[in-house]
């Protein structure tokens, strides 16, 4: 395999040195700010993620404000003992996007974060003390406990909460399949990804990095050479 600082030396090169590239470096994740975070939070991201996920994301931000309203802030509690009619209702709802499957998901995904609050104290502290070096359980886990965050949604979920994780994205598949990780071009076996995890722990250790960092060098490193000014410009979007 190929040592990471050939990768981010590839990187610098392509963004105009080792300033440039780390100005495009998100923060560590903070494990303390996590915990803080109320399941409300949780919820409303889940359910952004979800509804994002094969859909324009412009389009659920500039509605975002009614998604609010439309799910009474994402409070699990309340929502989870709602009864057939207010899911009904949703469905006739023009203040969201009107796509039953996704909006059924929010109801299953409040009893998921409401179960696991009150088996850890909440969601956010849940996810604190889950480690980065088996992001792969943490996958499984919401896919088969949660409604629809499985694959890229669940990626994009835990790295827009603020845990620190790597995400398959294109590019970071393209980088790792480079230095010579035996991978299918798209991430979506238990063993790929587990081979995927593998490889940012080695990495996490030869470098001490976070693995939201590595995972962001890893994309720069390869692919469409994009300005670091258009970049920047997209940063928090994906890898």
């Amino acid at each position: 395999m190929t040592a990471f600082k050939t990768i981010r030396a590839r990187a610098e090169k392509r963004k105009g040195g080792p300033k440039a590239l780390t100005k495009l470096l998100p923060a560590k994740p903070d494990p303390k700010t996590l915990a803080k975070l109320g399941d409300d939070r949780i919820l409303a991201e889940m359910t952004k993620r979800v509804f994002s996920a094969g859909f324009a994301w412009s389009v659920i931000e500039n509605k975002w404000a009614g998604f609010e309203k439309a799910f009474l802030g994402f409070k699990p509690g309340p929502l989870s003992l709602k009864p057939d009619e207010f899911w009904d209702d949703l469905m006739k709802d023009t203040r969201i996007v009107r796509n039953g499957a996704k909006i059924m998901s929010v109801r299953a995904n409040a009893g998921f974060v409401r179960d696991i609050a009150k088996e850890h104290g909440s969601f956010g502290k849940f996810l604190a003390n889950w480690p980065s070096s088996d992001e792969a359980g943490l996958l499984e886990l919401l896919a088969k406990r949660g409604s629809r965050l499985g694959g890229n949604t669940g990626q994009m979920m835990l790295r827009f909460l603020g845990w620190d994780g790597f995400v398959t994205s294109r590019d970071v598949v393209l980088c790792l399949r480079d230095a010579g990780l035996d991978i299918a071009e798209t991430v979506t076996s238990k063993r790929d990804l587990a081979k995927v995890q593998a490889q940012f722990n080695a990495w996490a250790e030869e470098t001490g990095l976070a693995y939201v960092q590595l995972s962001r060098i890893c994309a720069l490193s390869i692919g469409e050479n994009y300005t670091a000014e258009k970049l920047e410009s997209m940063m928090g979007v994906d890898d």
